[in-house]
């Protein structure tokens, strides 16, 4: 693997289509970048859209079941792969954000954070992957759906907008979620699944941290109030709300505090008893 600097790296990442080559590249890329051998350079821009395999096909998300954790092999297998899923989708959301924003004037330390964020979702797509083969099934077997990838479409103008909505919405909706799976998970005695959701979990908090650390670096570039800008980006810019209950211990280990999101889970909760009557 020989890149003549980082975006190259990041860029070859995105257009990879086999999935779990492009878990691998990634982690190659990752490691080739703290080796040193990686310039901090742009000379190529991200496309548009990231390659993907042929499987699994892309539906509607209100069209993909709903996955129920039990003791059969089928509830676990589909919730590992729509988590496999969202794993992939996070490569490409890391190494997106790595290429960008090349005007954005970026130290080498932002850098460092998303290519460190892309090297750790890479690894938790290839553990999920590989709990499915372990339990006869794979990724691409099921369907999935291409709502997530919408995330960074309505971002790709801002590196702001993108910093307050990737990790502090969508990677912390994760840390919410991921606890109550890994209690079913252990309950229906399937702890090596349990155990990656876990470590996937605890990365989680550090990738919350990074989105958080880069979004207060730019609100003090520009000047911005956090809190108040935080909300109105996403507001304007995420589709779906900012959905309770959250995870405050985790979301405070990651420095993110409930000022922020506190007020956006008031407002969800207040639409949908809205919508109810």
């Amino acid at each position: 693997m020989e890149f003549s600097d980082l975006s190259q790296a990041a860029v070859a990442v995105l257009r990879t289509a086999d999935a779990r080559a492009k878990a691998e590249l990634g982690r190659r890329a990752a490691a080739a970048w703290r080796s040193g051998a990686l310039p901090f350079a742009y000379s190529v821009f991200p496309p548009d859209r990231p390659g993907r395999p042929d499987e699994p096909p892309l539906l509607p998300p209100r069209r993909v079941k709903k996955r129920k954790i039990t003791a059969e092999t089928r509830g676990r297998v589909a919730l590992l792969h729509a988590l496999a899923h969202i794993e992939l989708n996070a490569i490409d959301l890391a190494w997106d954000a790595v290429a960008r924003f090349p005007d954005a004037g970026f130290p080498r330390a932002y850098a460092d954070d998303w290519v460190r964020v892309g090297d750790e979702e890479s690894k938790h797509f290839l553990l999920i992957a590989d709990r499915l083969e372990a339990l006869g099934s794979r990724y691409g077997a099921l369907p999935a759906h291409d709502g997530l990838w919408q995330a960074a479409v309505e971002t790709a103008d801002d590196p702001l907008a993108r910093q307050a909505v990737v990790p502090l919405v969508l990677e912390a909706r994760g840390l919410d979620v991921t606890p109550p799976m890994i209690a079913k998970l252990r309950e229906v005695g399937d702890d090596p699944s349990a155990d990656i959701l876990q470590v996937i979990h605890d990365d989680e908090i550090g990738h919350v941290a990074v989105g958080k650390r880069w979004f207060d670096h730019l609100c003090a570039e520009r000047k911005l109030e956090p809190v108040a800008t935080w909300q109105a980006i996403v507001r304007a810019r995420f589709r779906g709300g900012v959905k309770p209950p959250f995870n405050i211990p985790s979301r405070e280990a990651a420095g993110f505090d409930a000022a922020f999101y506190g007020p956006l889970g008031d407002e969800y909760l207040d639409s949908q008893r809205g919508a109810a009557e």
